[in-house]
């Protein structure tokens, strides 16, 4: 079924719809990716197709270069050129899912290219209420290598384009007049939370909050890519000074969680939120 969805719900409310099939121009990465996600009193804190970055698809993975091929959408980044239009656009095709419920799920997907398939992904994501203003989204991916070579996945950091290291999990939040706070557990502002390594990073518009959060030893390592001045998101970088190998049969794995917050929170808030909703 085309544009097959599902709708995450916590206490009731929905909080989150997830497209598994979208019908998207290849020029754009098709991909799965939820959207809108909400706060509980229903605030929308993700976008799609925003007029600044129209490939960004509200919450999911996105990766510009694994062996050569955009999984992220938009031009692709080429050394001692720059952004340029290349066919070489792939796309992360839903298979099934193994799981469904009204908080969670666990999805088979595969990512497809000229050529054939080059990564088969495990993805579960699963909605939980934290407070009676707050909530949180466990989401994991993981991406094994299927071919019969070594893969590698890079970024356009990797590609030459210093401070553009993204690549992997990533969330466009909702853009507002004022561009929203940025602040860790020691420091705050872009300039400086941007390429940094933080257990956690809180992203504050008017009346939200986003709490971002490595749930496991591997994913902290993940330094964190942030924008808020040009446009606000946030993603956990895979490659960020060097290409991530993958060899045949391996698999990577990364798993963020993210508060959902009403209001605007402060550092200890956000730690407290943050110690809730990531299980030791």
């Amino acid at each position: 079924m085309n544009n097959e969805s599902l709708v995450l719900r916590v206490a009731g409310h929905p909080v989150g719809r997830y497209i598994a099939r979208p019908e998207l121009p290849p020029k754009l990465s098709p991909r799965p990716y939820f959207h809108p996600v909400t706060t509980l009193a229903g605030t929308a804190v993700t976008e799609i197709g925003p007029a600044d970055h129209i490939h960004h698809l509200g919450v999911g993975v996105a990766v510009p270069d694994v062996e050569g091929f955009n999984f992220w959408g938009g031009r692709t980044y080429v050394r001692d050129q720059g952004p340029t239009e290349l066919d070489n656009h792939g796309a992360q095709r839903h298979s099934t899912f193994q799981l469904r419920d009204p908080d969670g799920f666990v999805e088979e997907l595969r990512w497809v290219a000229a050529g054939g398939e080059l990564l088969r992904e495990r993805r579960t994501a699963a909605a939980t209420e934290l407070t009676d203003t707050a909530w949180a989204l466990d989401f994991t991916f993981s991406l094994t290598n299927t071919t019969a070579e070594p893969l590698s996945i890079g970024s356009p950091a990797t590609n030459g384009r210093t401070g553009a290291a993204y690549g992997g999990f990533f969330w466009r939040a909702r853009k507002e007049a004022a561009a929203p706070a940025v602040f860790t557990a020691g420091t705050e502002g872009e300039e400086t939370v941007h390429g940094a390594r933080a257990d956690w990073l809180a992203l504050v518009g008017t009346n939200w909050t986003l709490v971002f959060a490595g749930a496991t030893e591997r994913t902290r390592r993940d330094p964190w890519f942030v924008r808020t001045a040009e446009y606000p998101g946030v993603g956990s970088s895979l490659a960020h000074e060097e290409r991530l190998p993958v060899p045949a049969g391996e698999t990577v794995v990364r798993r963020v969680v993210t508060v959902v917050a009403d209001g605007r929170l402060d550092r200890g808030e956000a730690a407290a939120l943050v110690r809730k909703a990531v299980s030791p």
